[in-house]
C-alpha cells in the first residue's frame, strides 16, 4: 500500500455503534476497514455524478439538434455500414486489437 495518512473522524453515537455491530458481527474486521470502503463509495459517487453531467450535456446537444430542424431522410442501413466501418478502423489500430 502506498504512504497511508491517519485521520481523525467524529461520529454520531448511532454510527459508532453500527460501526461496531459490523465488526462483532464479523462483517468487518476494524473501523479503518469499514472507512476505507465509505471512501470509496464516495468516489464512485462522485464519478458516477460526472457521468451524469456528461449525459446531461449530451442530452443537451440531441435536444439541439432535434430543435435545428429536420435533416431529411436517413438511410439507415448505410449509416449502419458507416458506423462500421469507422468502428473497424478504429478497432485496427487499437493495441492487441482492443
Amino acid at each position: 500500500m502506498s504512504k497511508v495518512q491517519k485521520i481523525s473522524v467524529a461520529l454520531t453515537h448511532q454510527q459508532m455503534a453500527d460501526v461496531r455491530a459490523a465488526i462483532d458481527s464479523g462483517e468487518y474486521a476494524t473501523p479503518t476497514e469499514i472507512l476505507r470502503e465509505a471512501v470509496r463509495d464516495w468516489q464512485a459517487k462522485r464519478k458516477s455524478c460526472q457521468n451524469d453531467s456528461d449525459a446531461q450535456r449530451l442530452r443537451q446537444l440531441w435536444d439541439e439538434g432535434k430543435a435545428s430542424g429536420d435533416g431529411g431522410p436517413v438511410d439507415f442501413p448505410a449509416l449502419r455500414r458507416e458506423a462500421r466501418s469507422r468502428l473497424k478502423d478504429k478497432s485496427e489500430f487499437a493495441p492487441n486489437g482492443d
